[in-house]
């Protein structure tokens, strides 16, 4: 049930799903920021949409995003306050509408926990690329209300499970592992996941 939950999963939840947990929160509000303006659009945004993540490995539970990855977050106007990494749990995947893994391994380690969340679990690249092919026109309308945008954001998950047609992901979805690598290779990892992120938070919230 509402808000519509987004689950992203790396390794250590330090990288790669804790920019994929600002930044699409960030595409969100600006989209609903462009539709109502003023001071309410983030706590309207955070209604509609709730962004978090986990790693596979609990090595870094409790720790704060790896500084690169946060300042690509601030960097791009995001916000990092309040983030500590977390061991993935069985009831995280149970509670998401969609869940985002940064690579094909990490896709498989949440099916092999949860076979029951397969049709709503993609690598990030995959769901992206998928997403692209999606007639959005032929899912429910949406208002800027929790249960509007939850009913769209649910077909949309469908619709992109049956673009995908039972295929494996490629190897270009992976989100290649930017810990220790310097902020260049940041900085690219998170322009990938703005290129999913941005277009998924323009279909949920069109106009």
């Amino acid at each position: 049930m509402p808000p519509f939950t987004v689950l992203h999963v790396c390794m250590g939840n330090i990288c790669r799903s804790p920019m994929a947990e600002r930044l699409l929160t960030l595409a969100v509000r600006t989209r609903v920021a462009r539709s109502l303006g003023g001071a309410t659009e983030v706590s309207v945004a955070d209604e509609l949409l709730h962004s978090h993540s986990a790693g596979t490995g609990g090595w870094h539970a409790g720790e704060e995003m790896n500084p690169p990855a946060a300042r690509q977050v601030r960097g791009r106007g995001g916000d990092i306050t309040g983030f500590a990494a977390r061991k993935l749990r069985s009831d995280q995947i149970d509670a998401a509408d969609l869940v985002l893994t940064a690579t094909a391994d990490q896709q498989e380690y949440v099916v092999a926990l949860r076979p029951d969340a397969a049709a709503r679990t993609f690598v990030l690249g995959e769901f992206g690329r998928l997403l692209a092919g999606v007639d959005a026109a032929a899912l429910p309308p949406v208002e800027l209300t929790p249960d509007s945008v939850y009913a769209r954001g649910v077909a949309l998950v469908e619709a992109v499970d049956a673009a995908r047609r039972g295929a494996t992901p490629l190897p270009a979805d992976d989100l290649d592992d930017p810990w220790g690598r310097g902020d260049q290779c940041f900085s690219r990892v998170a322009d990938e996941i703005e290129e999913t992120v941005q277009p998924f938070a323009a279909v949920l919230l069109p106009g």
